[in-house]
């Protein structure tokens, strides 16, 4: 695990103030997440915002929807549900224009999800006459996003399925890690060992950056490094963006088993290559092949190269995020 997450320091991330439990619903209620503020809250610093009461629409509120003119149309408005002459849609592409580069210390975003504002993804869009149809982004999300292209972000409901829980909590601890690492005086060597660190955790989610990044540090004479880690860190983040499969994350494993190749003994090696497999087969989860392979690591100091891959622990193990996957 990197300094950053043995530290005490929480992590700053955007959050929707109705997830938070906020009574800033339409409805004058919420829509409080206990897995954020029970769970993620002890290493998150939360920054609620909630743009359709930022924007004056106060609480509680008539409700607003998603509205094109066309289905073939690619503008879309937030209008009220029952007056359809309120119409919000520049208020709210230009709160998240300003909170977007306002707030560019965060590390991440957790939306409320099937929100006209909020929502990131599927969010209902309806026709002038009131019929749905097709999908949209929500007003002050898309803004915000635009001005943080590389931010993770994630809604609170996408939260629940496992893989997709994971994988944002990768993308928020590389960010921060990232952001303290460019706050340094850092040197070429400084970002090659960076890479070290996460060459692993590269290789479980994108074969194609694990080879680019790889091409992109192999010669840092001729190129700016200011200008190289900021293609690095877009390439890292774009390959971390693609949730790592169950294949990805065998082939990762199965590399990292090569460190061991002549310290086991034959019976524990044959051990750790079954539950490999096991997990390969859906048998056990992730947590159980990566238990064993960082029991093993850990007793062999001259792996030292091994033992600091931020992919054995990419975030607090307190989580338990790798017991489901």
């Amino acid at each position: 695990m990197s300094e950053q997450q043995t530290n005490s320091v929480k992590i700053p991330i955007g959050i929707s103030a109705c997830l938070m439990g906020q009574q800033v619903r339409f409805d004058g209620g919420h829509k409080r997440s206990r897995f954020c503020t029970d769970v993620l809250a002890e290493y998150f610093e939360y920054v609620p915002l909630c743009p359709e009461v930022a924007i004056g629409m106060g609480t509680p509120r008539q409700p607003i929807r998603l509205v094109s003119e066309s289905a073939d149309d690619t503008n879309v408005f937030a209008r009220g549900t029952r007056d359809a002459e309120l119409d919000v849609s520049d208020k709210l592409r230009a709160y998240g224009q300003e909170q977007g580069e306002k707030h560019n210390n965060l590390c991440g975003y957790i939306f409320m999800q099937k929100s006209p504002s909020c929502g990131l993804f599927g969010v209902k869009r309806y026709l002038e006459n009131g019929m749905p149809e097709g999908s949209a982004r929500g007003l002050y999300a898309e803004e915000f996003c635009k001005k943080q292209p590389l931010l993770p972000v994630e809604e609170a409901g996408r939260l629940n399925d496992p893989g997709l829980r994971e994988n944002f909590l990768v993308r928020v601890f590389a960010y921060h890690d990232w952001q303290q690492f460019i706050a340094s005086d850092y040197s070429a060597k400084d970002l090659i060992e960076f890479h070290a660190r996460y060459k692993y955790l590269v290789m479980a989610h994108s074969q194609q950056h694990y080879k680019s990044l790889g091409r992109l540090l192999s010669d840092l004479s001729t190129t700016e490094l200011h200008t190289v880690a900021t293609e690095y860190f877009s390439q890292l983040m774009t390959a971390l963006a693609k949730p790592a499969s169950r294949k990805m994350h065998t082939n990762t494993l199965m590399h990292l088993q090569g460190y061991l190749k002549n310290c086991l003994s034959a019976g524990d090696k044959q051990e750790l290559t079954d539950l490999i497999k096991q997990y390969h087969q859906g048998i056990v989860p992730l947590i159980v092949p990566l238990t064993l392979l960082k029991h093993h690591l850990s007793h062999q100091q001259q792996q030292h190269y091994a033992n600091k891959q931020v992919y054995l622990n990419p975030y607090p193990y307190q989580l338990g995020l790798r017991n489901a996957i």
